[in-house]
């Protein structure tokens, strides 16, 4: 999903006669009605074999890489920047229209995008009496808008939906960063909760007259207790009820309690004023929690989960997390591990089928991720382009009154393709591992 990038300049062609008026080459413009077909086939089997939910969080994808791609398109314009391209997608074309210097289209795979402004480097090839609107050319302060617009518009994007969610959806408890309003949505049949009579919608308030702040601390407490005997106080339909109850013991852990509960966490919205506030707040605390995730990167932990030196046996998802809640679908390393575009979109499904505020709080986290992570201080990542810009603008301070200072991007196309060499394969291996192991909520 990196962005400003552009295909490379051909080879100078002979000048070929302009089609007759009214006709366009359709390789050029126009729009393919097979790719099309292919698409929309793609598409539906998309819808048939994984249900509504991944097909929702595959639109809003493409809606999120739109919109990061037309921060660019507005900041380009706005720097008096010349754009001949703005397309969703890659590959062979599928659709395009022409408007003034623009060309507006749809290609086959819809894994990215791209808006092509003239003039990136002092490698493109660009007519003489075009320069004046080149990105190379712009004011040092119009360049680092083109750069940083895309990862600008995700973290807009993350704060317009944390305002939705606080305002009109719901969180849980009024905040995203504690769990304290919870209530019980499942008994699984069986467990030591069924055999004591506890009932969905039922709120445990105490165990052994403890309360607890967050429904986290309650469950590491009851896992810390298989085969006790406790006494609930639960709060059922008005009254506060007391219920015995033997902890059972999990069949995976013998050392580990467990009561047989899924939680379901109540949600409240706080209002418009409120809700402006807490969505900063969370957002900061997401960002932070990115980098420091980002931070603590390490290729050999990477390395041997890819190759299983690590791997943990996979949890039945039908055993409840310690006195409620649900785990994911492996516990160990990999539960934090990096995640391709095909997991992020296996999560976001799973969240989604809990409903809207799943299917934001997915799109509010990888509109962060994202927006970080095209920041990284690497070519071809925006953050690059950041870096370059900012070089170049030392080195026309440090010597005023010169001719302007490009970077000679021959010197760095090594370090490009390096990069972009681990791009790709940081990209194939986290979609095997999505495939052959993947992580669920």
């Amino acid at each position: 999903m990196t962005s400003l990038q552009h295909p490379p300049s051909q080879p100078s062609q002979p000048p070929t006669p302009p089609p007759p008026p009214g006709r366009r080459p359709e390789e050029e413009r126009g729009s393919s009605p097979v790719r099309l077909a292919i698409l929309a086939g793609l598409m539906a089997w998309l819808g048939i074999a994984g249900g509504w939910a991944p097909l929702v969080v595959v639109l809003g994808v493409v809606v999120m890489i739109f919109l990061h791609e037309l921060g660019h398109y507005l900041a380009a314009k706005w720097g008096g920047m010349k754009v001949t391209e703005f397309f969703i997608g890659f590959g062979p074309r599928i659709w395009s229209f022409q408007r003034g210097e623009t060309e507006y289209g749809l290609k086959v795979i819809p894994a990215g995008a791209y808006v092509k402004v003239i003039g990136m480097n002092n490698l493109d090839e660009v007519d003489p009496a075009d320069e004046t609107k080149t990105y190379r050319q712009a004011s040092y302060p119009r360049r680092m808008a083109v750069a940083v617009a895309g990862s600008t518009m995700h973290f807009l994007q993350a704060l317009l939906l944390l305002f939705v969610l606080y305002s009109f959806v719901g969180v849980p408890g009024g905040s995203l960063t504690e769990d304290k309003e919870w209530e019980v949505g499942e008994v699984v049949p069986g467990s030591a909760a069924a055999d004591a009579g506890l009932r969905p919608d039922d709120r445990v308030v105490e165990v052994d007259g403890r309360r607890y702040e967050t429904f986290t601390a309650f469950a590491e407490d009851i896992a810390e207790r298989p085969g006790e005997e406790v006494t609930l106080s639960v709060a059922r339909d008005g009254d506060l009820v007391t219920i015995p109850v033997v902890i059972g013991v999990a069949p995976s852990d013998t050392d580990r309690g467990l009561l047989g509960i899924r939680r379901d966490l109540v949600t409240t919205t706080v209002g418009p004023v409120r809700a402006v506030g807490a969505s900063v707040s969370d957002f900061w605390a997401q960002t932070t929690a990115t980098l420091g995730f980002i931070g603590s990167f390490s290729p050999t932990d990477f390395y041997n989960s890819v190759v299983g030196n690590e791997a943990t046996p996979a949890v039945d998802t039908s055993e409840p997390a310690p006195g409620g809640g649900q785990v994911s679908q492996s516990e160990g390393p990999d539960e934090n591990r990096i995640i391709s575009i095909v997991g992020a979109v296996g999560i976001g499904a799973d969240l989604t089928q809990n409903g809207w505020l799943g299917f934001l709080l997915f799109f509010v986290g990888i509109n962060i991720t994202i927006g970080i992570f095209n920041l990284l201080p690497v070519l071809p990542l925006d953050g690059g382009h950041v870096v370059v810009g900012t070089y170049e603008r030392i080195r026309e301070l440090l010597r005023p009154g010169k001719e302007r200072y490009m970077v000679d991007m021959v010197k760095l196309l090594p370090v490009v393709y390096a990069v972009f060499f681990l791009l790709v394969l940081l990209g194939v291996t986290t979609i095997y591992m999505d495939i052959t192991d993947p992580v669920r909520l």
